[in-house]
Parts: structure tokens; sequence; C-alpha cells
């Protein structure tokens, strides 16, 4: 059986509101959903449902049923809650239109329609078809499925992996890494994986039946998720210089072997050495439509090329996973950041996750995202690392050499697609330049340190963030940070909005040579407490973003749009210029992904033992700039807290 869906569980982009940002996008708006896709959403939910439940009774199901459901927060929660975070971004002018708004929708004369949307929501998230969660089916269309721009770099995103010094090429360290991922695999597939749980219990596990033999397929105007068997498809598909080749990963029921596996890369390797004159898999870097009408055309080239294009699509989609072997000896970390974040568009299936190998043995992963955040591919890929780093992963002996060579997919071209192919990669590579990338590896300090200064880490990165971009740009942005909300079913994301009326007085307060040390401990602590709030109120599904979103959702034809809507600074507060995101890994050098508005910086952050990495992305706006200041404010906030332990102790040389 094949589970086809466009309601997937995954990490949300960023935008509420926000319109497409590409030269490349059709004009249609990221969150525009039409009739005839919310009439399609009860099959697709119910679909949903029978993919992840139909043999769930292993361990990795263990609590889903009593997961709780997302809640609807109270209109008198919300919309107060709003108001105050549009503050940092106000002057005395726009202030009293967004207050005024704010009235009229609580007390006002757009209070009884505000009253009926909530009914709507209630009742919504209490209709069986819902299955627990009122905002996953409408979320994962606007935020995924009907995003039409290019998925690099807007929605993928990147892992770099720490070096592995005993596995120095492409092929041996490819072997390993895939050894590893298929014993994750059977963990999944049988079910036998733990669920990830926090201090209130399981997480939900919605969306690990996706992470291998998926893929997302375009289409207009919603893409679609296809699951295939994994009984059925034990087969990697591995690109090398823009072309496919397949093998299995077992040979008479046994699995192959590390060595195995490696001499099916080598071979590869040296059966492709000429890059394909025209690499199809530059069609997925295109604007979903774009790549909807590439693939129809695949589909529809003259004879047999067309049933030939459709078994090889076919192939490379139901694949457990794709590794990318690339002829590229990275060295930095930006380096690899822009090999993994980007690559050269050719040597990519940007539908797939996939590994990604440099030829120097180094080694990434870029997540697909529209069918799972975030964490559980980091899981995966810590398991991966972690597990080959502790010898605990069994490679197995074996060195058969019967087994079948690895199979070259080929497709059959014609002018029209070798056309959309050269304007793929020609689109692809105008759109990298516009951008800019800048890491950061800070190894002053790191989570134990802040800890010592009492001070939740996650906070103290958001803060070092509004800092720096504060001595940037001389005012503070709209900020987006990612909640996660898997310990309700069908869990996604929840915006915590880390820009506060705390936060921008900190960071006065540090550009200010009028205010003492105490005085700015006394707002960072403001600050740190407002952010921690914050972040547990979106963490427990009440933050005002994803609420806003339904009840916007819900409003009737004929129905006037309220003032909360149409005030400027609805859009202007959730315009994430600064997106931001913890993900944190002892195992990797860095991660990253895009920018969501462009005029804007994507940072992505990890809080280490005893270091800090961010990695920042935007369309020229100055990433290394931002970079630097980040440095700056970490420095200075923790001399800031230095200087007063020292005052307290009576100590006049400063020491962390």
């Amino acid at each position: 059986m094949q589970y086809l869906l466009r309601r997937v569980p995954g990490q949300a982009r960023h935008q509420i509101g926000a319109t497409s940002q590409s030269s490349t996008t059709t004009g249609r708006s990221g969150i525009q959903i039409g009739l005839q896709q919310q009439l399609q959403q009860q099959k697709r939910n119910m679909i949903l449902r029978a993919s992840t439940t139909a043999n769930g009774t292993g361990p990795l199901w263990a609590g889903q049923n009593s997961l709780p459901s997302l809640p609807v927060p109270p209109l008198e929660e919300t919309i107060p809650k709003y108001l105050r975070t549009t503050l940092p971004h106000q002057d005395a002018s726009s202030k009293a239109v967004t207050e005024k708004a704010v009235e009229s929708a609580l007390k006002g004369k757009d209070a009884a329609l505000f009253k009926q949307l909530q009914e709507r929501l209630v009742a919504r998230s209490k209709d069986p078809e819902s299955d627990g969660n009122w905002l996953a089916a409408w979320w994962n269309d606007a935020a995924y499925m009907g995003y039409r721009d290019p998925v690099v770099p807007f929605v993928s995103y990147f892992y770099i992996h720490k070096d592995d010094l005993a596995r120095r090429t492409y092929a041996t360290r490819a072997a390993s890494q895939l050894k590893a991922i298929l014993r994750f695999r059977d963990l999944v597939e049988s079910e036998q994986l733990a669920p990830e749980k926090i201090k209130t219990g399981p997480l939900c596990s919605g969306s690990y039946p996706w992470m291998f033999n998926s893929v997302r397929i375009p289409e207009i105007p919603l893409d679609q998720a296809k699951k295939y068997p994994s009984a059925e498809n034990n087969h990697v598909v591995v690109l090398h210089n823009g072309r496919y080749f397949e093998f299995e990963v077992r040979h008479n029921g046994e699995e192959l072997s590390a060595k195995e596996i490696e001499a099916q890369l080598e071979k590869i390797v040296t059966s492709s050495p000429e890059p394909s004159a025209f690499p199809v898999g530059a069609l997925t870097s295109q604007n979903r439509d774009a790549w909807t009408h590439g693939r129809e055309a695949l589909l529809k080239v003259a004879g047999a090329g067309a049933e030939q294009n459709k078994a090889t699509l076919q192939r490379i989609e139901s694949s457990i996973i794709v590794i990318c072997l690339d002829d590229l000896k990275p060295h930095t970390t930006e380096e690899r950041a822009w090999e993994y974040w980007w690559g050269d568009g050719k040597n990519r299936f940007y539908d797939k996750q996939q590994l990604i190998v440099s030829q120097n043995g180094k080694t990434g992963f870029m997540g697909e995202h529209s069918t799972m955040d975030g964490t559980p591919t980091l899981r995966m890929n810590d398991f991966v690392l972690s597990g080959i780093a502790a010898n605990k992963i069994d490679f197995g002996t074996s060195s058969r050499t019967d087994l079948p060579a690895p199979k070259e997919l080929t497709f059959v071209l014609d002018q029209n697609v070798e056309g959309l192919v050269t304007k793929a990669i020609q689109d692809f590579e105008a759109l990298k330049s516009e951008h800019d990338l800048a890491v950061l590896e800070f190894t002053a300090y790191g989570k134990e340190a802040i800890k010592k200064f009492k001070c939740s880490p996650d906070a103290w990165a958001q803060m070092v963030l509004q800092l720096a971009y504060f001595r940037l740009m001389g005012k503070v942005a709209p900020t987006y940070e990612s909640a996660q909300t898997r310990k309700f079913k069908w869990g996604r994301t929840e915006t915590i909005r880390s820009c506060s009326p705390e936060s921008k007085a900190f960071c006065e307060a540090m550009e200010s040579n009028d205010v003492s040390d105490e005085e700015r401990f006394e707002k960072f602590q403001a600050a740190c407490k407002q952010h921690l709030n914050y972040a547990k109120a979106a963490a427990d599904g009440h933050g005002v973003d994803r609420h806003l979103f339904g009840l916007k959702k819900l409003l009737k034809e004929g129905e006037e749009l309220p003032d909360l809507y149409k005030d400027p600074m609805f859009g202007e507060s959730g315009t994430w210029r600064m997106s931001t995101s913890n993900v944190t890994s002892e195992s990797f050098d860095a991660w990253g992904f895009g920018e969501v508005v462009p005029d804007g910086f994507g940072c992505a952050y990890a809080i280490k033992g005893e270091s800090l990495t961010f990695s920042f992305t935007s369309r020229k706006l100055g990433a290394s700039h931002l970079r630097h200041y980040v440095q700056q404010s970490a420095l200075d906030l923790r001399d800031m807290h230095v200087r007063l332990a020292n005052k307290q102790s009576g100590e006049g040389k400063p020491k962390l």
C-alpha cells in the first residue's frame, strides 16, 4: 500500500500572512487554501490516521492515543498578549491604531464576530475529524504543501556533522553512516524505537513513518507526500555527478556489510566520471509550480521515454534515502555549510531526505522539511554519529563478490525538458548568488558557564541575538523562535515572539553609556523572565500566532475582516526579520536554514556544553556583520556578569 497525503506532521514555515518571496514566485500566497483543498482535508485526515496507526502497536506508539488535544486559548488571553508583543515595534501613532483594533475585537464592533470565530474554532477542535488537533491540516497545507517558493533555500535545513578521523573518503564514510541509518530505520519501521519523552510524558510520534521511503511530490496548488512500503523498497539511490544509481541494501535476505556498501559506492564513482549534461535533479530546485510542470514534461516525453521516466522517478522517490556523493573537498565550516545548505543544484534531489558526503569524507544532512520538523531527524543523525563514534554499530563482516552491480537510473529527455533543466540551473545559480552566509564557532564559553550565572541558556542566547541585531540595525526586529508542541497529538510548532518590551529595554540599556551594570543586569533578568514565560506558554499551545491564524481561517464568505487583521502592525509584527531556532547536538559542527523574509536573517544556533555555534543566512543583508555583533554581544554579556560577580565577592580581577 502507498500512503498519499498532504496533511503531514512537521515543523511549519515561519510566516503568518507573509507572501512568497523568491523571484520565481507565482504570486500565490502560501497561506491561501481554496475551497477544493478544504473539502479534501477530511480525506487526508483519514489517510494520515490509517498510515500512522494501522500497525501502531509497538513501543513507538506508546501513549500516542492518550496524548492531549491541542488547546484553543481564550480570546481574553490571546488578544491582549498579542498587543503586548507589538509594543517594541510601535510608535505613538501606530500604537493607537492597534489598541483601537484590539478594543474592537474584545468589546467593540468586532467582538461578536470574534466570539463566533472562537466558538467555531472550539467546535473544530472537538470534531472527530480533527483528531485532537484543530491546526495540523490547515498549517501543513498553508506552510508547506501550498508554499510555492523553492524548497532550497526557503524550506530545507542542514546539519554539518563532526569529522570521523577513521573514515576520510566518501565511500568509507557514506558506507558507515548508511549502516547506522539502516539500523535506525529498522527501529522505526518495526515500531521498536521508544517515543521521545519530556517531563509531562511522551511526544507525538506521528512524523516518524515519513522519515524513510517517502518523498514530497510537486502538484498545483498543493504538493503531496507519498510514503512507500518499507518491506518492498530496500534500495538506496546514490547521486554522483548529477547521475542516479540504485542498489539493494539486502542480498539473499542478508543486509549488506559496510565493506560491501563501500564497494558498491566505489563502483558508482568509477562508472560516472563525467557530469550529466542535463542533470534532472536541478528541476527539484525550482519554484514548486515550475517543478510541477517540469515533472509533467518528464512524464510526457514521446514514445517509450515517458514510461522510462515514470519508472526512474518511482525508483528515486521510493528509495530509503538519497546519498549525494559530491566531488568537493570543503575545509571550513562555512564552505561545508554552503555545500549542505545549497549544493550546486545538480547533484541533489531536494524532495527527499539526503545524506551528503564530500570527497574528503566530510558529511552533512539536508532535511526535507514538509513531512517532519527537526527533532526526529536530529535524533536520527545523533544516533548515527554517536553510535559510530562509540563503536556501537554492527558494520557486518561479509564481503560477497556476487552482488549485483549498482544500476544507473536514466531519463529520456527531449528538447523541452533539456531547456527546463538549463533554466532551472540558471535560476538556482541566480538565487544562490543573492545570498550570504556566516558561521560563528564561539568557544569562549557554553551552556555550563551560562548555568553558573543562573540563567536559562536559551534565553541567554536569544538576548545575545536581540542585542546583536540592535547593534547592527539600530532597532529591534520581530523575532520568531520555534517552540515544539509535540506533547499534543499531531503536535507541530508555535511561535515564541522573542522580541518583547523587556528585551528592547535591555538592548537600549546595553548601548547606553549612562546605565550601570546593575541596571543592565536587572533589565536582562526581566527580559529573560519574559522570554521564559512566553516560551512556556507557546509550548503549552498558548501562543498568539497559531490561534489568530485559526480564527482568521474560519471567516465565512461575506463576513468583514476584523480591524485586528487590517491593522498594518498585524503583518509587521509577524514579519520575522529574525527567524531563530535552537537545535543542539555535540555530534554537529553547526546547522542552519534560510531566511524567511527577503529583509530578514535565518539564525540557527546550538548551545553546547563548552561552546556556542550560530549560523546566519540572508539575502546579502550582512550575515558576517551580524556574526561580528553576536560575538561581541556574547562576550559583553559574559563580562557584565563577571564584573557584577566580582564586585559582590570583592575581587578586582575578572574571571569566568
